[in-house]
């Protein structure tokens, strides 16, 4: 008989009823079942209440950044990653900048967009006036709404309008702009938007549709530089002057090449996601606007391309490198699951932070580190070099290597330069038979 996923009242379920569903349909043994089981100090009903239909955790490796330095201040970062490599890069780009004073970063205000949609206007240019005529009631209505966020300094600060043009005729796009504070601000602007829908529709005689926050957050901005001094780039291949050459020629592909920019600004966005993970923040949404920022700001120059890297690179007087970040940095440490997931709660603690724009500091810090480790490495050695022994790691365990066993194949894997599944099993064999015989 074919089974079916129509399930009643699935979400009724017990954690451990819905588990055993899930173990039967997949044919699970006990041992693979047991991979979803909830760590200690993970509460199981904290967890069953964050998402629907909670059948246990996949938690990810975590592990910490050092060697940071921040506005005269040190930091300890958690980031929480799959990918070998990225937590010791960050570190080492740290250590680099530290005898220049490491990481400058600042922040913008956190405002966030609210975009209501309008169709069906008579007269789109004279309605978009008429809602800037009404702006300040506006505001004020908009405000009503949250008089906790307005009594600590923030609320509906602005109003644009504009009018599109789209497959379905012109629209008027309304932006409400909202200081969210310490919040992501996600539930503040989209009540607000709601609160305003009826009166926009009013005051243009159009048809509200759409009134949500966008994800394009151009007001709220994190922005970090940093000195990396030539002589410690040197290798033994290269002297520093030589390699400062070398990752501007790199970024410079970035800048000319789509291609190659998409891979610059996710190098970029291994350090910067795996802390917003590590605090419990939406890291969909922060790498859907660094990247829609990263096409916006093209547009927005004379540059000839459709994407920009998020950092720039120059050449000081001194022929030292100088990196620089701005990237949105919509990030909050109140609500969500910042304030319910008991890792998250921790990781803020251990980094420190007291504040929503302090911690897009942080993550400027950390990607702008990340991306210089990664041009330094492909500018130099190359990229596998520095992933290969980790790779190898991976590569030993999924073979099925015990701890014993497991140096011993990475130590063959890197000689031979051959950092494959199959060749790691063969090498595990070869291990195995011997000392059989």
């Amino acid at each position: 008989m074919e089974r079916s996923s129509e399930i009643s009242g699935f979400y009724r379920k017990s954690i451990a009823e819905r588990r055993a569903f899930v173990q039967e349909w997949g044919g699970l043994t006990d041992e693979e079942a047991r991979s979803f089981e909830f760590p200690p100090g993970v509460d199981p009903g904290t967890v069953d209440r964050m998402i629907e239909n909670v059948i246990g955790v996949m938690p990810l490796p975590l592990g910490v950044a050092t060697n940071f330095r921040i506005n005269g201040r040190d930091y300890l970062v958690p980031m929480a990653i799959e990918e070998p490599s990225v937590v010791a890069a960050a570190s080492n780009a740290a250590k680099v900048a530290r005898p220049t004073g490491g990481f400058f970063a600042q922040t913008t205000a956190p405002v966030m967009i609210g975009q209501v949609q309008i169709l069906d206007v008579p007269d789109p240019v004279a309605a978009r006036l008429r809602l800037l005529d009404r702006k300040d009631d506006l505001l004020a209505a908009a405000n009503a709404k949250d008089p906790v966020l307005v009594k600590f300094g923030g609320g509906a600060k602005d109003l644009e309008a504009r009018i599109l043009g789209s497959p379905r005729g012109p629209m008027i796009v309304v932006h409400l702009l909202v200081d969210a504070r310490d919040a992501g601000g996600m539930n503040a602007v989209n009540t607000m938007c709601e609160a305003l829908a009826p009166e926009f529709a009013r005051l243009t005689g159009g048809r509200v549709v759409l009134r949500i926050i966008s994800n394009l957050a151009i007001h709220r901005l994190a922005r970090a530089h940093a000195t990396f001094p030539a002589d410690a780039l040197r290798t033994p291949d290269a002297t520093g002057p030589e390699v400062v050459d070398a990752i501007l020629d790199a970024y410079a592909l970035a800048v000319a090449d789509p291609f190659r920019c998409a891979t610059h600004n996710k190098g970029i966005m291994n350090g910067i996601s795996s802390v917003v993970i590590a605090t419990g923040n939406d890291f969909r949404a922060i790498e859907s606007g660094a990247h829609s920022y990263a096409a916006w700001r093209a547009g927005e120059s004379e540059a000839a391309t459709v994407i920009l890297p998020l950092t720039t690179y120059e050449k000081d007087k001194d022929g030292n490198l100088v990196g620089s970040i701005e990237v949105p940095a919509p990030v909050g440490l109140i609500g969500g699951a910042t304030a319910v997931h008991p890792t998250a709660k921790a990781n803020v603690k251990v980094l420190g932070v007291k504040s929503a724009r302090e911690l897009g500091e942080v993550l400027a810090a950390v990607g702008l580190a990340q991306n210089f480790s990664a041009l330094r490495a492909l500018a130099t050695e190359g990229i596998q070099r520095g992933h290969m022994e980790l790779h190898a790691r991976n590569m030993a365990v999924s073979a099925g290597a015990r701890a014993d066993e497991v140096d011993r194949v990475v130590d063959r894997l890197v000689r031979e330069r051959q950092v494959r599944f199959d060749r790691a099993k063969a090498i595990l064999d070869e291990l195995r038979g011997g000392a059989a015989g």
